[in-house]
């Protein structure tokens, strides 16, 4: 076997394990992603989410709503 071959067979190997060390690389950085959102952190490369003053005031109404309906019912004595 002559050098050349020696050669590319020992590069091929290497390139290999360049892929899998990519791999692997890959794979903790979406773990870091992952534990960062749960964490409550900012997103990588995320928005944040808004919310249109319509949205905010029909959840608002109906929360004033049931909560009123639960005090009605406590009043009355049931619970």
């Amino acid at each position: 076997m002559d050098i050349l071959a020696a050669l590319r067979q020992e590069e091929g190997k290497f390139e290999e394990q360049v892929g899998a060390a990519q791999q692997q690389v890959d794979t903790v950085r979406s773990a870091i992603r992952l534990f960062a959102d749960m964490n409550g952190r900012a997103k990588v490369g995320g928005r944040k989410r808004v919310m249109s003053a319509a949205a905010r005031a029909k959840i608002s109404k109906a929360t004033k709503e049931r909560w009123a309906k639960l005090r009605a019912a406590r009043a009355k004595g049931k619970r």
